[in-house]
């Protein structure tokens, strides 16, 4: 071995670089990065193998140690010594963690290539699949569950959003953004203790909004839960069918497939976006007059210190 690499065991804890996981979880260590991470520090024949294994993820896992050694001109012994040199206690050991790695996805390990057009590869798949959410949105999207969280949210005595992760979190701002504009006390939480300790103070006519593509996020749909425990009210902006969907009272559901492109992002945004308008809107139209007041003074107070007479976005 050489001077200053160092080869730990799968299960070590310098192999997991001293994290720890969760109570209750099991980590699985991203293969696919240590092998990416380690390939300076490889021997010249044990970085032929990591090519190998990089070049095609999918064949590597169902490939036999002979396999990868012939795809990667050396010996068997050189294989072994390469999963070595990566943490792993044997090639057995690296082709499950190979395995697991390829759970989250073999897409992100391959080349984006929609079709070309404007000289811009993406143009279409943006466009196209925003077209195509907003379109699912009014397929799909039932007209009473929207007036039901419109008639809910008019009458709540403050309102929670929660959101965590990526899209939802920026989504729960929204919401606030939409909806204090008509007057309505609320506020938007993406941190999994604080919207515990959030849900822990509501009470009856308080209501929770709470954001999910998938609806499977555990954190969000615990302080769910935990607020209807308090009998608060529940509205989810989520996919249907869902663990999300099922614990909140008002179901506000789209499904929109995913396109096939890891660089671009998702066109579910576009979906939310556009039920949370709606959701506001139909708010803003049960409030009525205290709705328009409020939406008054707010533009009053901001135009006031403005030059000139364009009639800016009226909603903003």
């Amino acid at each position: 071995m050489s001077q200053g690499r160092t080869r730990t065991s799968g299960h070590g804890k310098a192999g997991e670089q001293g994290a720890a996981a969760p109570e209750g979880i099991t980590a699985i260590p991203d293969i696919i990065s240590r092998v990416r991470d380690s390939y300076p520090t490889l021997r010249p024949a044990e970085r032929r193998v990591a090519e190998v294994v990089l070049e095609d993820v999918e064949a590597a896992v169902a490939a036999s140690n002979a396999e990868l050694a012939r795809r990667a001109g050396v010996s068997e012994p050189t294989v072994t010594r390469f999963c070595r040199s990566v943490g792993c206690e044997g090639v057995r050991d690296f082709k499950l963690r190979l395995a697991q790695s390829l759970v989250v996805g073999a897409i992100y390990l391959g080349k984006s290539a929609p079709g070309a057009d404007n000289g811009l590869p993406f143009w279409n798949a943006v466009f196209g699949e925003a077209h195509r959410a907003i379109e699912e949105t009014q397929r799909q999207l039932d007209p009473a569950e929207l007036q039901k969280a419109a008639e809910i949210i008019a009458k709540a005595r403050q309102i929670a959003v929660f959101g965590l992760g990526g899209s939802a979190s920026a989504l729960a701002q929204e919401t606030q953004y939409r909806l204090f504009r008509y007057g309505i006390a609320v506020s938007a939480h993406c941190d999994p203790y604080v919207m515990r300790m959030t849900a822990s103070t509501l009470k009856p006519r308080d209501v929770v909004i709470a954001i999910s593509a998938t609806g499977r996020t555990r954190e969000v749909i615990e302080a769910v839960e935990m607020a209807r425990q308090y009998r608060a009210t529940a509205i989810c902006v989520t996919a249907p069918d869902t663990d999300l969907a099922r614990a909140c009272d008002v179901r506000l559901t789209v499904a929109v497939p995913e396109f096939p492109d890891t660089l671009k992002p998702t066109a579910l945004r576009f979906a939310f976006l556009a039920l949370i308008d709606l959701m506001a809107t139909a708010t803003g139209y049960k409030l009525g007059g205290s709705a328009r007041e409020t939406l008054r003074r707010v533009k009053y107070n901001i135009q006031i210190r403005r030059a000139g007479k364009v009639l800016e976005p009226l909603g903003d």
